[in-house]
């Protein structure tokens, strides 16, 4: 017990005393860094006297510029599941059946079925026969 009570007293000891030069190190660096930003500093000012209309000029063209370019990009339009089953269904006059939308589209017949009824309710598609349908 009292081989490690020896111990940590040493260790802390030993923690202390690195703590110390932990700070002298941050300290010189910090002494380093200011004369850095010292000088940097008066750049600063006289550019920002020298400026003050440009950049209150600058400002007001960039926003309008940026609002501009909101409207001007346009995002690829995705298909719904609907859409594409509707492309198919119009490509044929006399109507097509639900295992033929099952291949070309690669749905499950549940998804179809609710494509249709989404078409239905529309008025894009009606219905020919059982699982058969047309464009309107």
């Amino acid at each position: 017990m009292k081989n490690l009570k020896k111990n940590l007293q040493t260790v802390n000891k030993d923690l202390k005393a690195l703590a110390k030069k932990v700070d002298r190190m941050m300290v010189m660096v910090g002494k380093l860094e200011k004369p850095k930003t010292i000088k940097a500093k008066p750049a600063k000012k006289t550019v920002a006297k020298a400026k003050p209309v440009k950049k209150v000029a600058a400002k007001k063209t960039p926003v309008k510029k940026a609002a501009i370019k909101k409207p001007a990009a346009k995002k690829p339009v995705k298909l719904i599941a609907a859409d594409t089953v509707f492309g198919f269904i119009k490509r044929y006059r006399k109507g097509v059946d639900v295992s033929t939308l099952m291949e070309k589209t690669g749905f499950n017949r549940r998804k179809i079925y609710d494509n249709v009824k989404i078409l239905k309710k529309q008025g894009k598609i009606q219905s020919e026969g059982r699982g058969v349908y047309v464009k309107t």
